[in-house]
């Protein structure tokens, strides 16, 4: 970290304060509170990175008068002080790497997560059934809110795909690092011989998107309504109030049929097609910074995983950061406190290691 950089995030919260304190910004609300923000998130830096210059100048004034200082007592004392203030500039260094990491600006959302069975048939959508349980008991412990949006049940239990709202403050910063292929080993209640089968489920974790961020052509759907059914075809509702929303611009279709009025089916589909536009604007831009930037879920291939949750050694491993847990039950409760703690930190020290 250089002068020069501390100057121009000082020079960059000094414009910020300016254009806040313009007349015409102050009248208009929204946008004094939209502006505000970035100020405010600079502020912690701005007073670290002011005491890390007095601290310095401190110190400089300690060695000086240590050079020509002949009385035994205060020679003692500046270098007391100058250990004391070696270790305020340490600190204070370490707080401005800290705090100059980028923040995530999805962080607060709420989320949409889309669980589908991959690899492995019928064990796979069970595996979907189970990884649904665990983030909906993991919601609940957070005190956060939960809701079906899509369901596509499995004949056998389980979910070919779920598709569902977590709201609360931060779910998006709790459950971002879950996205990716989930590997099971277990033997199946079907398999008579007693064998470990492997497979897998996909999760995606889209923050959700707010209209006013994406703008969605009404000329770019083609919405078509249809007939509910449910398991095995039978009809659900009189109506036909199921609706399916093509983006053309992109092919992405999503479909929505739960509600028992067209009109809130319409909403939940329109509501997921924003997050996944969004998510998809946010990857493309992501790519252009990142060329190593990992694909969400990949193919669901059994060789592609984040995660493997091993039934036979009650063992958990997320081979991202090579950590293991050994209560694969709790886990499977929605006990996932401490692998996300650990991915943050993990997540955490790589940007920081970018910042330096």
């Amino acid at each position: 970290m250089t002068t020069d950089k501390f100057e121009q995030i000082e020079s960059e919260y000094g414009a910020l304060e300016r254009k806040l304190g313009q007349p015409e910004i102050i009248a208009d609300r929204e946008t004094y509170a939209k502006l505000a923000k970035a100020p405010a998130d600079l502020s912690p830096l701005v007073e670290r990175i002011a005491g890390h210059r007095q601290a310095t100048a401190q110190l400089a004034e300690a060695l000086e008068m240590e050079k020509g200082e002949t009385d035994h007592e205060m020679v003692e004392f500046l270098q007391a002080e100058k250990a004391s203030l070696r270790e305020r500039v340490a600190a204070l260094e370490e707080d401005i790497r800290l705090l100059m990491v980028p923040k995530d600006p999805n962080d607060e959302k709420d989320v949409i997560m889309e669980i589908r069975g991959g690899a492995g048939g019928d064990e796979a959508n069970l595996f979907a059934g189970d990884l649904y349980r665990m983030y909906a008991r993991f919601a609940d412990a957070a005190k956060y809110k939960t809701q079906v949006m899509s369901a596509s049940p499995s004949e056998v239990g389980g979910f070919r795909e779920v598709i569902f709202e977590i709201k609360g403050k931060g779910a998006y910063s709790k459950l971002k690092y879950e996205s990716g292929v989930h590997r099971v080993q277990r033997i199946p209640v079907t398999e008579s011989g007693g064998r470990i089968h492997t497979s897998t489920a996909t999760v995606a974790v889209l923050p959700e998107a707010e209209e006013v961020e994406v703008q969605i052509n009404p000329n770019d759907l083609r919405i078509d309504i249809f007939r509910s059914s449910g398991p095995g075809g039978q009809s659900v509702n009189t109506t036909d109030s199921a609706v399916r929303i093509t983006h053309l611009p992109t092919g992405m279709v999503v479909s929505c049929q739960d509600e028992k009025s067209q009109l809130q089916n319409k909403e939940r589909a329109m509501k997921i097609l924003r997050a996944r536009v969004y998510e998809k604007a946010q990857a493309e831009q992501d790519a252009e910074l990142s060329a190593t930037r990992r694909s969400q879920v990949g193919t669901g291939d059994r060789s592609e995983r984040i995660r493997t949750y091993n039934f036979p050694q009650n063992r958990v491993t997320d081979h991202r950061i090579g950590m293991s847990i050994h209560n694969l039950a709790g886990v499977l409760e929605g006990d996932l406190d401490e692998l996300i703690s650990a991915l943050a930190t993990a997540d955490r020290a790589e940007k920081l290691e970018q910042v330096v």
